[in-house]
């Protein structure tokens, strides 16, 4: 029997969304249909187990699956509130599906520092994380556990505050709250346990992460190819965020000019190009990098 690699990963949600994309642009071939829970990839043996987010770190504790992709936010509370251990490992930070934790209160009752939690009520849907928080910076409040609609406690009478995710902040704002700390940021990652694996699957899984790692690399970096002046080929490079050498390649018909082409490893901004630009050079692309391995 093939030996197969398992992921496991949330069935549902923008998380899972950017976590399909990222497989699937890792050369993975598979397709999720309706509410299964299990995905199997064609070209490669590699189950999908789609479960609740959850669930996915006592999955990878637990050897029910191999590696998952999970927001650290959940990681962190699971960790937390687990009655044991969980052997559930971050081995790789994948940059997307950006979050905070932050603490919130109704706007016009603002809270001049964190001390002023004392004594009071806080909603949550992650006690773990809030609690710990709470410890650390030694306060004594109410908590209130809440599985969602966490936004809405202050304005039903049950909260002074909240403790909850936040994306673009536009829920918050929409219920009249304001942020005033953030406790976690969050991110999705990739975790696994201690637990060895086969020969078989550990070859696939280097095989897997290294796809992973030139998805996230090539999605970071982008290829930079213009014209310029020869004697100025020094400082331009130097404009170019995070770039190795350049490739200096001579125009045909001209004694002084060349064409540049390089890797930036970081953003091209406006101002860069208004700087190269100023510098002499023309004719500037900037074009995305599909796939990247070093």
């Amino acid at each position: 029997m093939t030996e197969r690699l398992r992921i496991a990963l949330q069935k549902k949600g923008r998380l899972a969304e950017n976590s399909f994309n990222l497989l699937r642009k890792c050369g993975l071939n598979f397709t999720v249909r309706g509410g299964g829970l299990l995905a199997r990839v064609k070209n490669m043996p590699i189950d999908l187990l789609l479960v609740r987010d959850d669930d996915i770190p006592s999955f990878v504790a637990n050897n029910a699956a191999d590696i998952g992709i999970v927001g650290e936010n959940v990681l962190v509370e699971e960790q937390l509130v687990s009655n044991v251990e969980l052997d559930a490992n971050i081995i790789m930070r994948l940059g997307f599906s950006k979050c905070k934790l932050c603490l919130a209160s109704p706007d016009g009752k603002s809270f001049e520092s964190i001390k002023s939690l004392k004594n009071t009520r806080i909603a949550t849907t992650y006690p773990g994380v809030l609690r710990k928080f709470l410890f650390k910076e030694d306060i004594k409040a109410t908590l209130v556990e809440m599985k969602g609609a966490v936004e809405l406690a202050p304005s039903i009478g049950i909260a002074d505050s909240i403790c909850d995710l936040v994306s673009s902040g536009a829920t918050l704002e929409a219920n009249g709250l304001k942020v005033f700390k953030t406790i976690l940021d969050s991110e999705a990652v990739l975790i696994q346990s201690n637990r060895s694996l086969t020969p078989k699957k550990e070859l696939l899984l280097k095989k897997v992460l290294r796809r992973i790692d030139g998805v996230i690399k090539s999605a970071e970096t982008k290829y930079v190819m213009l014209n310029a002046p020869r004697e100025k080929v020094d400082k331009i490079t130097e404009l170019l965020p995070g770039s190795d050498s350049p490739t200096i390649v001579p125009l045909a018909g001209s004694d002084n000019l060349v064409a540049l082409q390089a890797v930036c490893t970081e953003k091209i901004l406006w101002e860069n190009l208004e700087d190269l630009k100023s510098l002499g050079a023309r004719a500037i692309l900037v074009l995305p990098i599909e796939k990247m391995m070093s």
